[in-house]
């Protein structure tokens, strides 16, 4: 397994056609949609000729990189989820597929997705140099080498975490109903045993992937994620509210920590005024919904969502205090934002955290998850210690800078394109070699 940050082959020696698949894009709270749209947009500055392939929800795209619509059924749109098409709707056997396991409690998307790329890219060969896959892992990507393809893949942390988290936290029918929900992952655990090279985020989640998926730590690189300077920064200029603590989460999550912060919050309450902003929807009825009611915290918690980077970016700049309760993450671009923006952050001694936030306290303060006693004091600390808050801050920013730019993201990722390319055309080569002896 390589270190982050460095560098694993050539730089490329011309611009690469590079076909970047996503079976999903949602452009918010971390979604796959964040890390699509800033890669592609990097790779194109850097001359590279970009191609993104998603499925609904289709992601926001810069200036110079294309959007083609894999389109899928749509099953679990914000809208209207779980909704079938009429039968006279479904276009071809895939579109069965999809409608079945949905039907039988299943999650489909990324199998499905994965074969409607393999058909796409296979009546396209010769208009890409590498397809980069963005966590789908479904079978039709093992079609999609077979045809010759050069493949990159991301896996940002293995699913079979939340998997866990979630069914631990289940109770009588439904533990049922998320073992089936989840029952996509035994496929992405298989494919991925058989890709190389696979883009990590963090030495946390490639050991993760290797123990839960059973993946050679060999053929794993790691590739750090980047933060848009262009909006995740200081502004002196900002005033911080008194009192205000912010938290990008998906609410509903039982792996994003939000009910322990809620319960700390309610202890804060009960001694200061204070408010907290959570940047999710939580779901009418759903459990933080209730929780809220049940902590009597109505009017001190605020959700928002669907905010752009510019309102995202200019909300962590009006906290005192930012926070990452999650029980588990893959990397965490909540966590690098709220540091690219000076705000101090406290967050979980959980997957990779303490690498992105470092483990010195300088630029974030590191508790154990899902302990609202801990963090509720954590909060208090540093809500009273206003030079302690600048001086993180700081640092937090300058951590930032040195480590996680979107920029280098992309020059470390085209390596990545450049040596893949290059190994595939030496497999091509040997063969020839061989007849030839």
């Amino acid at each position: 397994m390589t270190q982050p940050g460095t560098s694993t082959g050539p730089r490329p020696e011309r611009p690469l056609r590079v076909a970047l698949l996503s079976y999903r894009s949602k452009q918010h709270v971390g979604g796959q949609g964040v890390y699509v749209r800033h890669l592609s947009r990097e790779l194109a500055a850097l001359g590279h000729r970009v191609t993104v392939f998603s499925g609904q929800p289709y992601p926001v795209l810069d200036e110079g990189v294309t959007l083609e619509k894999i389109p899928s059924l749509d099953l679990y749109n914000d809208a209207d989820p779980f909704v079938a098409p009429p039968l006279r709707e479904w276009r071809d056997w895939i579109d069965a597929l999809e409608v079945a396991t949905m039907w039988t409690a299943g999650f489909p998307e990324p199998l499905t997705f994965s074969l409607r790329a393999d058909r796409e890219l296979r009546r396209r060969l010769g208009e890409f140099d590498v397809v980069h896959d963005n966590q789908t892992l479904g079978w039709g990507l093992l079609r999609i080498k077979s045809a010759g393809l050069p493949l990159v893949t991301t896996i940002h942390h293995p699913i079979s975490v939340d998997r866990r988290i979630e069914i631990g936290e289940a109770r009588g029918w439904q533990r049922l109903s998320k073992r089936r929900w989840y029952g996509f992952v035994k496929m992405q655990a298989r494919v991925a045993r058989r890709l190389d090279p696979i883009l990590v985020p963090s030495r946390s989640s490639a050991d993760d992937i290797a123990r839960e998926f059973g993946v050679d730590p060999g053929t794993m690189e790691v590739t750090p994620l980047g933060v848009d300077t262009r909006y995740f920064h200081p502004r002196p200029d900002t005033a911080r509210v008194p009192g205000r603590i912010v938290c990008t989460a998906s609410a509903d999550s039982p792996l994003k920590g939000v009910a322990t912060l809620l319960r700390a919050a309610a202890k804060l309450a009960t001694e200061r005024d204070i408010t907290l902003t959570i940047v999710s929807r939580p779901r009418p009825g759903g459990p933080t919904d209730r929780l809220v009611d049940e902590l009597s915290l109505r009017d001190r918690v605020e959700f928002v969502s669907g905010i752009d980077d510019t309102a995202l970016a200019g909300l962590i700049r009006t906290a005192q205090v930012a926070v990452v309760p999650s029980f588990y993450e893959g990397f965490s671009l909540p966590a690098v934002e709220a540091m690219a923006c000076a705000t101090p952050l406290v967050a979980s001694r959980a997957g990779a955290l303490p690498e992105v936030v470092g483990t010195d306290g300088d630029a974030g303060r590191l508790i154990a998850p899902g302990d609202p006693e801990l963090l509720a004091a954590e909060l208090a600390r540093l809500l009273d210690d206003g030079a302690e808050r600048e001086r993180m801050g700081a640092a937090a920013w300058k951590r930032v800078q040195e480590r996680f730019t979107w920029r280098a993201v992309a020059e470390l990722t085209a390596q990545r394109y450049a040596s893949t390319i290059a190994s595939a055309a030496d497999r091509r080569r040997a063969p020839a070699r061989a007849d030839g002896a």
